[in-house]
């Protein structure tokens, strides 16, 4: 009996903390216009698609600049904001930090029609930074922004100067293993999300079951998107640029990268897209970080791997001080 009462006093609390939780869920609309990121934020015009889009982005120029820039670009469900501590640190190592949302996220427009690509969303930001009057960077992408960074920089190559890929997804090519869905189903997928869904995948996928209070402000972007009415444009813009990323595989291109290239892998991240949908055998191989991280640091020519152990997905996140020093180092001339 005393078992019984006590799941149900566990139940009940649990059940607490979820309602209470999605009460202090502020809505939010697709712009983020009630969203304040930490530094000031810019917008520029794309034309793209017969459509005139605004990419915001964030410039962060340093007090004493030593003449280098590092563009940081965010994950998938993330956007520009959450590189707040490392551009701060950038900045006082004299770089001018650069900070794009990517059109479809954060506060940049969301089309209601649109055929994303890593090589459209490589070619606005070369563009921004072309109307920025920046002639070189050292690139840094985090998950999606590993891909995206890995497309830049193929596209790029005399651009950039040096490429830092942080947990990058798509080390692997899930479409060998993981059965393609449509459009629509991950649009689906999409309009079913809360934030006691938000918030349970990140922990369990992102900080290893563990949860601080300093995680809430990326779950609460994402779950005040889910109580705003754009959010069907929202979820449609998230279910797009989910099939950018499953049919648009960097894997097979490695070898081409001829900058020096920073890997940094938290060695106990296990993304992988589609996981869930793939055989239990499958599943089991799937977004092995550790594995993925030094097969890929075999196949660029001049690369360099840091393992940060007891980490998961946001290295930058988790554990800023064991991320931010091989950064620094790596990023000296």
């Amino acid at each position: 009996m005393n078992n019984l009462v006590k799941n149900i006093t566990l139940a009940f609390l649990f059940l607490q903390v979820v309602i209470s939780a999605q009460a202090q869920v502020k809505p939010l609309d697709a712009g983020l216009s009630t969203y304040t990121y930490p530094f000031p934020v810019s917008f520029y015009q794309v034309q793209a698609q017969k459509q005139t889009l605004k990419m915001a982005f964030m410039d962060v120029k340093p007090a004493q600049p030593n003449g280098q820039t590092v563009v940081l670009l965010h994950g998938k469900n993330f956007n520009g904001a959450y590189w707040k501590e490392t551009a701060n640190a950038l900045s006082k190592n004299g770089y001018r930090v650069i900070i794009p949302d990517q059109i479809g996220f954060g506060k940049s427009s969301k089309p209601a029609q649109f055929q994303y690509t890593f090589q459209t969303l490589a070619t606005q930001t070369k563009h921004l930074l072309d109307s920025l009057g920046i002639n070189k960077v050292a690139v840094l992408g985090h998950s999606m922004g590993g891909m995206l960074a890995t497309r830049f920089a193929l596209m790029f190559p005399e651009f950039t100067q040096k490429l830092i890929l942080l947990n990058p997804i798509g080390l692997e090519d899930w479409k060998r293993w993981v059965p393609y869905q449509p459009i629509e189903k991950w649009y689906a997928g999409e309009l079913k999300q809360n934030r006691e869904s938000i918030q349970k995948y990140q922990q369990e996928n992102y900080y290893g079951g563990q949860w601080k209070k300093e995680y809430d402000p990326w779950v609460d972007v994402l779950a005040g998107w889910t109580e705003g009415k754009d959010y069907p444009l929202v979820a449609w813009n998230a279910a797009l640029t989910y099939d950018m990323i499953f049919t648009q595989p960097v894997v097979y291109e490695f070898d081409q990268l001829k900058m020096p290239t920073l890997l940094i892998i938290g060695q106990r991240d296990r993304t992988a897209l589609g996981k869930a949908m793939a055989s239990p055998e499958a599943r089991e191989k799937l977004g092995n970080y550790p594995v993925l991280g030094r097969e890929t640091a075999k196949k660029i020519p001049n690369a360099t791997l840091v393992e940060i152990e007891n980490v998961g997905h946001l290295p930058h996140i988790e554990a800023y001080g064991r991320f931010i020093p091989p950064l620094l180092q790596f990023l000296k001339p």
